[in-house]
């Protein structure tokens, strides 16, 4: 497991500048449906199935935890766009695989395509895994690489370690690499979840960091609302996606949130008005050719490199205090958030404390 703890703040601003210009180019959301009676489409449920094979075949073969990530990531990209049926999606996530260990992977770790099939127990053929493997690159172009939500964790772990260095004072049996080791199982129990596939992986990782922070010393909210401006992350998004990873991955811990909810505008310091937000997935969505070698694939990750990091635009955080009137909560298509509904934005009344805006409804 990487761990970039010791890297400077300016290298962590252009990595991460550079992570979030491939994420805004290559990320697209995959779309499932919920059921299909018919048996033609991909649902939710085969997706979070083989995500979770996926999962186990990593641990089995010795693979690094980057090299699951790279597969979902290869395999979502490419179910979002071509329309494939469910009895070539094991062939796909393999073949997602085969290609993500050929560039993550030593030569001596990474399995010959024929241990593979016979090893992985998919019900595919050397031949097919192939053919898949030629499909994949042709449809993405042979642009594999986008930035994963492990990159993301990693960089934003680093960059808190980087301004709270006493960080893991409390716990002298935990360093930085194991710390970035802990959570990335969290971000590995996440990948399977339907429900945070709407999220880019910037945002989902940004979620668990903000959840370990949050755990771990009390000026978190400091610390978050930097990631928030450094990223330029959706507010929205953000606090939707840390509800369902909260709900997700401490099942057992989650009570019921306070009425504060605190949200950042990273474009603007004003306060946004926002209407509700629904997130609901819709239901639209040769064997003589050789395999490229390692090389052939390292060769076409080409990427703009640069040494000037973008400007952050600054803004203040938003504090907002919502009463607990009722509302209909049928309005609702699932509420999956521990915080109260937001309430209509009229007759809002606003007022300054320690400098901070609040807005009582």
């Amino acid at each position: 497991m990487k761990c970039l703890g010791s890297l400077g703040g300016e290298r962590l601003a252009f990595l991460l500048n550079e992570a979030l210009a491939k994420e805004a180019r290559l990320w697209k959301v995959p779309l499932f449906k919920t059921c299909d009676n018919q048996g033609t489409n991909i649902t939710l449920l085969q997706r979070e199935n083989v995500v979770l094979w996926l999962r186990d075949l990593c641990s089995k073969f010795g693979y690094y935890p980057e090299t699951f990530f790279l597969a979902i990531s290869i395999l979502d990209r490419l179910l979002a766009s071509v329309k494939a049926q469910p009895k070539y999606l094991r062939c796909i996530a393999i073949s997602s695989l085969f290609v993500a260990a050929k560039i993550n992977e030593e030569d001596e770790v990474t399995l010959l395509v024929k241990d593979l099939a016979a090893k992985s127990d998919s019900g595919c053929s050397s031949g097919e895994i192939l053919r898949m493997e030629k499909i994949i690159l042709d449809k993405l172009q042979w642009d594999l690489y986008t930035a994963t939500p492990a990159d993301f964790v990693n960089i934003f772990h680093a960059m808190v370690m980087s301004s709270r260095p006493h960080l893991l004072d409390r716990w002298p049996q935990m360093n930085p690499s194991l710390h970035a080791a802990f959570l990335t199982r969290q971000l590995q129990h996440c990948m399977a979840c339907h429900q945070l596939l709407q999220f880019r992986g910037s945002t989902l990782a940004l979620a668990i960091i903000s959840l370990e922070v949050e755990r771990l010393i009390p000026d978190w909210f400091i610390v978050t609302t930097d990631l928030l401006k450094k990223a330029q992350i959706r507010n929205m998004d953000f606090v939707y996606c840390k509800n369902i990873v909260a709900n997700h991955v401490f099942p057992e811990t989650v009570v019921s949130a306070s009425n504060v909810v605190y949200i950042f505008d990273p474009a603007n310091s004003d306060l946004v008005r926002h209407q509700r937000m629904f997130y609901i997935h819709s239901g639209m969505h040769d064997p003589y050719t050789q395999s490229p070698t390692r090389g052939e694939l390292w060769s076409r990750r080409t990427a703009t490199m640069s040494n000037r990091v973008a400007p952050v635009k600054t803004s203040e955080p938003v504090a907002v205090e919502i009463s607990a009137k009722a509302i209909d909560s049928g309005q609702l298509a699932e509420n999956l958030s521990p915080c109260p509904p937001l309430q209509p934005v009229e007759d809002v009344e606003e007022f300054k404390v320690g400098g901070v805006k609040q807005i009582i409804f």
